[in-house]
């Protein structure tokens, strides 16, 4: 799904357009309000583009009834659709790649320290790319810790999910917390689990 709220990714022109093509591609029969919905747009701001898609023959509106329209993507709307969709995907990967690297360089300090043996404990997106941060160091993961017990039992990345219990005996240097909602919480428990008073704990 396209992202269309958020406070750092915003809303622009061409992401909106790609947004429309994008619900057009999948449902040309959606009406405007629906269209809305899956956009993040008003009905009026959704008319407004579909008229401008019309003149610039991205769009060809065929009438259902007297009363709705099926908006379908002319050979230069698909083509304007799979042009932005290009670019999307490279902005997208690009800001991957710029985390990554933020992660790499906030963790291999640890690895200068000497502290090389991880846990990391949030099993979410976040860890996926802190494990992908990880693959170019000399750091190296023993366990992912979650505190769902939901998630015992499952891998992340190629690493069993294990609960937050086994911890004193991974002989583990320090923890990164993986989890930005809940980090301080997760801080909290592993500074009263026994033993945990050596460990250093990394923040993101």
């Amino acid at each position: 799904m396209l992202l269309h709220q958020g406070r750092f990714v915003r809303p622009s022109t061409a992401q909106r357009t790609l947004a429309l093509l994008e619900a057009l591609a999948q449902a040309p029969d959606c009406s405007q309000s629906v269209l809305g919905e899956r956009t993040g747009l008003s009905p009026a701001m959704v008319n407004t583009y579909l008229r401008d898609f019309q003149s610039r023959g991205l769009v060809a509106a065929r009438p259902v009834n007297g009363k709705s329209f099926r908006y379908e993507l002319t050979p230069g709307g698909e083509e304007t659709r799979r042009a932005l969709l290009g670019d999307y995907c490279a902005e997208i990967v690009r800001g991957y790649t710029a985390i990554k690297a933020l992660v790499r360089a906030k963790l291999t300090r640890l690895e200068a320290a000497g502290r090389t043996r991880l846990a990391l404990w949030g099993a979410s997106e976040t860890c996926e790319v802190v494990l992908a941060a990880l693959g170019a160091t000399g750091l190296t993961v023993l366990a992912l810790l979650d505190s769902d017990p939901a998630k015992h039992g499952g891998v992340l990345g190629g690493h069993p999910i294990l609960p937050p219990e086994v911890l004193p005996g991974l002989r583990c240097d320090a923890v990164v917390v993986t989890s930005f909602g809940r980090g301080d919480d997760i801080e909290a428990r592993l500074r009263a689990m026994p033993g945990a008073a050596a460990l250093e704990v990394v923040r993101l």
